[in-house]
């Protein structure tokens, strides 16, 4: 596969990024006045690193021994390459590298402030259009229709883009698909990219720890309407069959990291590979790499036979967690208090501060403390959040309880990328039906000042 890394932002784009960044610092400093003169909490916006400090998130974990970490290099690299249609790219897909997706504040992460999908359009003479659903300013997304034309249940992703047009697609001719129509009909909803920092050490935690964290302050729980369950493999449209506890996106659809790189590369770039070896779109026209795209180099010359897969797992397996910021926003005092308001008014019933990893045979990811506020399992989140779309043991209203590690650096929140506004992500939380509405009226009844203080602390994550 051929080595072209993806260049962070065109110049125009690097302006624009800069100006909204700008933009989302000046708005931290703004104290939110009510209309009566009164202060009323907002969000603090997108926390930067101190200057001179080590970028909070990107690099690897701390331990590693021998060749990981040339390892991690390598995989760091192949994340960020880009794929060209001699590569096995599309004919159908989302984007042509994974890191343009998870680009925010580093490697890893999640939206960054433009989004590549509007040029990636174009690009080597591309002749797509740009949905209407995707903006410069606003979230890579992917789309998915929630029902299939005889009303039975699809939920599956239906690629933007495809490699209509392009110098090196020659004779290939499809048909986006009509985003219009199904938007007017409502059965279109959309997810945003996950953050996989820290994602080794999510992997490694025992199932028996997460099925007693969902038991434990029972009476807590049940007296604010939360339950919550483990995306368990096995069950339907869930990949694998072990019956063991799935843990990686939006829906906790996937058990581990390689089955998640698989399927990615397959979705999102249209990259088939030994995971998933059948391409997507198989229109004899637009087929130009035998498949798999992707497989073990069988060269006896060859110094790593890795498939790319198998580099984009163990990249994930070794990055480390983000690092908190305690001395911004807000201070020091402002943060403590708000980590004291994120338990009492029962936040942390869900996304649950920290777990241990298992023993590993990777000592950097051994007995590790994870701090990453989530508890891993599925809650019903309500009308308001719902999209229809079942995946395994998660429903149409049910969805991971996401971590929150990181958090102070992420643009875009919620599964479909709805509001760069914490405060509003927060609120969204409650609608009819949702597991979160006692924690939420709780948060609703803070004042003021003590919802700062929780606003400012999520921030420093």
């Amino acid at each position: 596969m051929k080595s072209k890394l993806v260049l962070p932002l065109s110049l125009a784009g690097l302006v624009a990024a800069l100006f909204l960044f700008q933009a989302n610092l000046v708005s931290s400093q703004v104290t939110s006045q009510a209309p009566g003169g009164g202060f009323t909490a907002s969000d603090p916006g997108v926390r930067a690193d101190a200057p001179g400090s080590p970028p909070s998130a990107g690099g690897p974990i701390a331990g590693l021994v021998g060749n990981q970490g040339p390892l991690f290099v390598d995989g760091l690299a192949q994340f960020g390459e880009a794929d060209e249609v001699a590569d096995g790219l599309g004919p159908r897909m989302n984007l042509d590298s994974c890191a343009g997706c998870h680009a925010q504040p580093a490697t890893g992460g999640t939206s960054p402030f433009v989004n590549p999908q509007v040029a990636f359009a174009s690009k080597d003479g591309g002749t797509d259009t740009v949905p209407s659903f995707v903006a410069a300013n606003g979230p890579v997304r992917e789309a998915r229709f929630v029902s299939n034309p005889d009303k039975t249940a699809d939920g599956g992703v239906h690629a933007l883009f495809t490699i209509t047009g392009r110098a090196d697609a020659g004779g290939c001719t499809l048909l986006q698909p009509d985003f219009a129509a199904q938007l007017a009909n409502n059965n279109v909803i959309f997810r945003i990219p996950t953050p996989v920092f820290g994602a080794g050490l999510i992997e490694q935690i025992p199932d028996s720890a997460i099925v007693a964290n969902v038991a434990s302050s029972a009476a807590q729980k049940q007296a604010l309407g939360i339950g919550g369950k483990p995306n368990i493999t096995g069950t339907t449209n869930n990949n694998g069959n072990d019956g063991t506890i799935a843990r990686f996106g939006w829906k906790a659809q996937n058990k581990s990291l390689l089955l998640f790189s698989g399927e990615a590369y397959n979705v999102e770039q249209g990259i088939s590979n030994e995971l998933f070896q059948t391409e997507r779109d198989e229109t004899v026209n637009c087929q130009f790499k035998p498949t798999p795209n992707d497989v073990t180099n069988n060269d006896p010359a060859a110094t790593d036979p890795r498939s790319d897969v198998e580099r984009f797992a163990v990249f994930m397996r070794f990055l480390a967690p983000p690092t908190p910021s305690p001395d911004t926003p807000g201070g020091a005092s402002s943060i403590a208090h708000g980590a004291a308001l994120f338990t009492s008014t029962g936040c942390a019933l869900c996304h649950t501060p920290s777990f241990t990893t298992s023993p590993s045979t990777v000592a950097a990811l051994s007995s590790r403390p994870v701090n990453l506020f989530s508890d891993l399992v599925v809650h019903d989140m309500g009308d308001g959040l719902a999209d229809g779309v079942s995946q395994g043991a998660a429903g149409p209203r049910e969805f991971r309880t996401a971590p929150l590690w990181g958090l102070g650096q992420r643009i875009f929140f919620l599964h479909d990328g709805r509001t760069a506004d914490l405060l509003r992500a927060i609120r969204e939380h409650s609608s009819k039906k949702s597991e979160a509405n006692g924690v939420i009226s709780r948060f609703n009844d803070l004042s003021e000042t003590d919802k700062q203080d929780l606003l400012n602390f999520l921030r420093s994550l």
